[in-house]
């Protein structure tokens, strides 16, 4: 008597997960043959799969990616087919993704025409979401009654995976319609503005003609912001200080007294109390306190942080870091690198993790003192998306070189010194008064360096000082009056930039890269030498510009009022029509505004970009 068997069709978002899960999932006994697309490959195998309760062939697939694109109709495609305002409501498709989008579908629509049970492996973000349900659509055209199920997962481990067999879902169709409503919205409003700027400008400037003038929501308050940093430095005006500087030599050791006060603004007032205490030039300690001094670990590590860490500390920009992370994290070396969440669930076994380190030469034994000292204690945060851990390695990896190897190494060493002790140090204050003047010293001897031992991104010295006594007198050495100016304010880096986007709800975790590397390709702004962010004269004018109407596009609170509306879809608060109508309703006055002033508008631009 023969067993019966479901067939199951399986689909992840990239080739590399689809094979990793199917060897964990296969225990390594999978065969591979070929999809329509030659990136694509199918894996079939035998597994059990819990809740479906008969045994299952398996076949294992993969996109790449977005499975679909929103676009016009052919009657709106052209640049020149219609006025760009009526894009706000023309007629869209959604239609297979140009890079092996029909032969990808072709593969899913054979194996799903075997299947009955279909089972989502995409990433589970927002975008992996809206994939699947890509995929979803595309597999029910060919057979309507296939059952749907979604595995959960945040990193590609045989526990994690299966963890997610045993645990399948329904997949969340609130989640992909808030990503269908910011791709239609994109889609609109970013042709809309695009279209008219570009042809706009086209008109009235001849050195312009092979530009293409870019709008995006996302794009406009990015740039903003480093067009506001600049202006800031432009606009800065030095000023002149002065202030007093107290040195004094004991025991072979010269130290610097701080004034209290910093310094003034007013020359003759810093003069009138120099001469003062240069009448008598003695000290005298007023007070000193002696307190334990804590340097905080690290907080566990979500996307914002890993990026902003990965640009500042590796000098690894954010996009490619981004790229390296979802590379360790298919072929399992790390956990899911998208997440908000910077605290670990009380269940998680930390010390687990912490002892696959423990083969490294470099941090290995910082791991097993970790394990021996009290295990893994982590310093959490207070964020979390209820979809993935913070950001770990799940495995040792050392056979990685390069760039590849340096990103591997932050996450490992971040979790490492999240998991440990905050370091400590012993500070003396003393502060010494000379007519009523006060001039503070501190000194500071590390005691237990702990979490510092192995994270080599940040700094803590010893600062070491003479003795004092209460109410000791002394001879300063030294007594000088100096002067200085007020510096500009630096232009932004691009860990800085992140860290305003995220403040300023300008775009998600996942494509904060994305908008910056968008901004440099359209060059509205470069990188200088010191890697800092520089608008452009094309950029610094699509911000003036619109200022200048009365429309300040490069400030967040559009985009960030859409990103709060997409949350509520989320949660069930909005439908995705609401959404949609109230989104394209603000822009399309915005759009008005902009036809209107359009001479003005584009004077501004082509003066800056001129």
């Amino acid at each position: 008597m023969s067993i019966y068997r479901l067939k199951v069709l399986n689909v992840a978002e990239k080739n590399d997960v689809a094979k990793n899960v199917s060897n964990i999932l296969s225990g390594g006994s999978f065969q591979r043959r070929e999809g329509f697309s030659v990136y694509n490959k199918v894996y079939d195998f035998s597994c059990e799969v819990p809740s479906l309760r008969f045994p299952c062939d398996m076949i294992m697939t993969s996109v790449s990616g977005h499975l679909l694109n929103y676009e016009f109709t052919q009657a709106h495609a052209s640049w020149r087919s219609c006025d760009p305002k009526v894009l706000f409501n023309a007629p869209i498709v959604q239609g297979p993704s140009e890079l092996n989008g029909n032969k990808i579908k072709s593969t899913l629509e054979r194996e799903a025409a075997k299947c009955s049970v279909l089972i989502i492996w995409t990433d589970c973000d927002r975008e992996g979401e809206n994939i699947g349900f890509e995929v979803i659509r595309v597999c029910q055209a060919k057979k309507p009654n296939i059952r749907v199920l979604r595995a959960r997962f945040s990193e590609i481990t045989v526990p994690a995976i299966n963890r997610a067999i045993r645990n399948l879902v329904p997949p969340d169709q609130r989640i992909s319609d808030a990503v269908d409503v910011r791709q239609q919205l994109d889609l609109r409003i970013g042709a809309a503005f695009t279209r008219f700027l570009t042809m706009g400008i086209q008109n009235v400037s001849s050195a312009m003609q092979k530009n293409v003038v870019s709008y995006g929501s996302c794009q406009f308050p990015t740039l903003g912001f480093v067009v506001d940093q600049w202006k800031k430095r432009e606009n800065f005006i030095p000023e002149d200080f002065w202030y007093i500087d107290v040195e004094f030599t004991r025991d072979n050791i010269t130290c610097s007294f701080n004034w209290k006060r910093v310094r003034l603004f007013d020359e003759r007032s810093v003069l009138a109390i120099f001469s003062k205490i240069m009448e008598k030039p003695t000290a005298q300690v007023t007070n000193l306190t002696s307190r334990q001094k804590t340097k905080y670990r690290p907080i566990a590590m979500d996307t914002v942080t890993f990026e902003r860490l990965a640009s500042s500390k590796l000098r690894i920009n954010a996009k490619r870091a981004m790229t390296i992370a979802e590379k360790l994290y298919t072929s399992g070396f790390i956990s899911y690198p998208r997440t908000e969440t910077n605290k670990f669930p009380p269940d998680m076994s930390l010390n687990t993790l912490v002892g696959h380190q423990k083969e490294s030469p470099e941090w290995g034994q910082f791991a097993t003192r970790l394990l021996n000292f009290g295990g893994a204690t982590p310093r959490n945060g207070n964020k979390s998306d209820q979809a993935h851990p913070p950001i770990h390695p799940t495995k040792y990896a050392g056979n990685l070189t390069g760039d590849d190897k340096k990103v591997y190494e932050l996450i490992a060493r971040h979790f490492l010194a999240c998991c440990d002790r905050d370091a400590l140090g012993h500070e003396v204050t003393v502060e010494a008064t000379i007519e009523e003047e006060v001039f503070i010293l501190k000194g500071l001897e590390i005691q237990d360096r702990n979490y510092l031992e192995v994270y080599i991104y940040e700094k803590w010295h010893d600062k070491e000082i003479p003795k004092f006594t209460l109410n000791e007198t002394f001879t300063p050495d030294s007594i000088m009056m100096n002067t200085g100016k007020t510096c500009a304010p630096e232009l932004l880096t691009e860990s800085q930039l992140i860290a305003l986007m995220e403040k300023h709800g300008i775009g998600t975790d996942a494509t904060h890269a994305e908008h910056i590397e968008k901004i440099k390709l359209r060059n509205y702004i470069t990188v200088t030498p010191d890697r800092r962010l520089k608008p452009e004269g094309l950029g610094i004018g699509l911000c003036e510009g619109y200022d200048e109407i009365g429309y300040a596009m490069s400030k967040p609170h559009l985009r960030a009022a859409l990103e709060v509306e997409l949350q509520q879809i989320c949660s069930g608060t909005k439908t995705p029509g609401e959404v949609l109508r109230n989104q394209l309703t603000e822009y399309e006055k915005v759009f008005e505004e902009s036809t209107k002033k359009r001479d003005k508008l584009f004077q501004e631009i082509v003066k800056h970009f001129s």
